[in-house]
């Protein structure tokens, strides 16, 4: 992870956010973006990409990101919407409600991948910045213990689906569940394979 924001973002900036988002690729439920703004040049040890981390060191990581941020903001867009938006737009969505349920308005929004489009905040896009970024990491881990979490509710209200386990990704069990149940409420219509059924 990189400390030094400087090769992102103006220096003069005081308050610089990370953003990341998760669930892009999942069949069902959905999509979650985190803003996360730390104090400048603090480091949380072990902070990295969600995806390189297990399960127990994302929810070791989670409390530590939440004590020691300025400020934590958070986007849920819903199944029923990414099917009527669209699911790139459904993630944009998400991370302006991240970023605008920030307490403190950012200077700078470090993003990864691509920049969003029409946000009236200095942005830069960061291709794989969610390794690379100390922000953006920390983003991710954010977004994905939310949604982990409200996948694991979902599996209360579907037992049949298995949510807890595959968080609504497309394993080979969940694909045989939706065929043998059919879709569920929070299942995305418009992906495939759901929508062959």
């Amino acid at each position: 992870m990189i400390e030094d924001l400087g090769q992102w973002a103006d220096p003069n900036a005081t308050f610089i956010c990370g953003v990341d988002e998760v669930g892009r690729g999942s069949l069902a439920g959905p999509v979650v973006a985190s803003a996360v703004m730390l104090p400048k040049n603090l480091i949380i040890p072990g902070v990295d990409d969600s995806k390189k981390l297990s399960p127990q060191k994302r929810k070791e990581l989670f409390p530590k990101i939440l004590e020691s941020a300025i400020t934590v903001g958070v986007g849920f867009v819903d199944s029923i919407k990414i099917d009527e938006w669209g699911i790139n737009y459904a993630v944009v969505e998400a991370m302006y409600r991240a970023i605008l349920t920030l307490s403190v308005v950012p200077d700078w929004v470090l993003v990864d991948g691509f920049l969003i489009p029409h946000l009236p905040i200095s942005q830069t896009a960061i291709k794989g910045g969610d390794a690379i970024c100390h922000l953006i990491g920390a983003a991710s881990i954010v977004a994905k213990v939310l949604r982990d979490r409200a996948m694991e509710l979902f599996d209360i209200i579907y037992p049949q689906y298995g949510f807890s386990k595959h968080k609504g990704y497309g394993t080979a069990e969940h694909i045989n569940n939706i065929k043998r149940f059919g879709p569920s409420l929070i299942h995305r219509k418009t992906f495939k394979p759901i929508n062959e059924f």
